[in-house]
């Protein structure tokens, strides 16, 4: 009854012998480490020597003083390659017995990661908006005053100082509007993902002759249900993003690779979706600075000295109006976004 009980829980236990071999490992270790249990049973798992040696040293303190340990978020390195961050408790059971208990925290960080970033992109919107009013309806007032001026004025000369007055405070109604995003909204339709991305291949292709394109497609990948030219604009603020920061550092040949996948059960915010269209743009560009990777979807961030810090939160906000997000990872060489948008997608 117990083997059955450890069999069917979600959590991945293992029993380790004092060699810190292989006795026995439930399913969820098995799906966790890509371990199956006729193979490894005897034998070192590699992975349980963490990506510094510090797991191994854990297990091996628990079983010389027989005390049971836990360890924070630890980063495990797979037989693949892929590093995974874990929580391990080891309890020495005999002198010869370890058991261990692995509790993955991948998904648990993401998923709280995905909330803070929703949760500042609303605050940003709600502080957008009071801001837009308290600007705008001064803004009209000085619009309309400068026109009443120029009526009356007897000079038709110093009528061109009223008309510099007009086209600034218009100048400054767009820029509030295009701080705020997109205000019309999503009409939603079956689309081809894919197509968005060629239309905007296309587009760079046509400004950037010296910039070299990678495609890696999924070609079994369903349509999407969302608005494509709002798509396309997303995809689009963030690939020219990714190009004129490789033109302005003189990333010698910059290369942009464009990839779609299709997730399955994965969890946006505190939400999971059955399917979720990911589509990826990384580039060999210098990375983004440390000190803004925060902050990077706020409104007039830029890491760039002739951005203008709106792109990108634009993306974002087309990305919530679909239920996605964006999230972003960069170092030195490989900046990747990715925009994440659920199959099921509300009409």
């Amino acid at each position: 009854m117990y083997q059955r009980l450890l069999e069917h829980l979600t959590t991945a236990v293992l029993l380790l012998d004092e060699h810190l071999h292989v006795r026995w490992l439930n399913p969820a270790a098995e799906a966790l480490l890509a371990a199956s249990r006729p193979r490894v049973v005897g034998h070192w798992l590699e992975c349980l020597n963490g990506e510094d040696g510090s797991i191994r040293q854990v297990l091996l303190k628990a079983m010389q003083e027989f005390h049971p340990y836990t360890q924070r978020e630890a980063a495990m390195v797979l037989t693949a390659g892929e590093v995974i961050t874990v929580d391990f408790t080891a309890t020495p059971i005999t002198s010869r017995e370890l058991l261990l208990e692995i509790e993955p925290r991948d998904r648990l960080l993401r998923i709280s990661r995905e909330e803070a970033l929703i949760a500042r992109q609303e605050t940003v919107k709600v502080l957008m908006r009071g801001l837009a009013h308290e600007v705008k309806n001064p803004l009209g007032g000085i619009r309309g005053a400068a026109q009443l001026l120029e009526r009356d004025l007897p000079d038709p000369q110093l009528t061109e100082f009223t008309r510099i007055i007009v086209e600034e405070a218009d100048r400054l109604r767009d820029l509030v509007d295009r701080m705020l995003g997109p205000n019309t909204l999503v009409h939603h339709e079956p689309l081809n993902v894919h197509k968005v991305l060629e239309r905007v291949r296309a587009l760079l292709e046509a400004e950037h002759h010296q910039l070299s394109f990678e495609r890696d497609y999924d070609p079994s990948m369903p349509d999407l249900v969302g608005d494509e030219p709002q798509l396309i604009q997303a995809v689009l603020n963030i690939a020219r993003n990714a190009v004129q920061a490789m033109e302005e550092f003189g990333t010698p040949e910059p290369r942009l690779l464009l990839r779609t996948r299709v997730r399955r059960q994965f969890t946006l915010g505190a939400e999971r979706h059955r399917l979720v269209c990911e589509v990826a743009i990384v580039d060999n560009g210098p990375g983004i600075p440390e000190h803004i990777r925060e902050t990077l979807f706020f409104p007039m961030v830029s890491g760039r000295a002739e951005g203008s810090g709106l792109g990108l939160s634009i993306a974002q906000s087309i990305l919530h109006q679909h239920q996605g997000l964006i999230e972003c990872e960069s170092q030195p060489g490989a900046t990747e976004f990715r925009l994440l948008i659920p199959f099921e997608a509300q009409q």
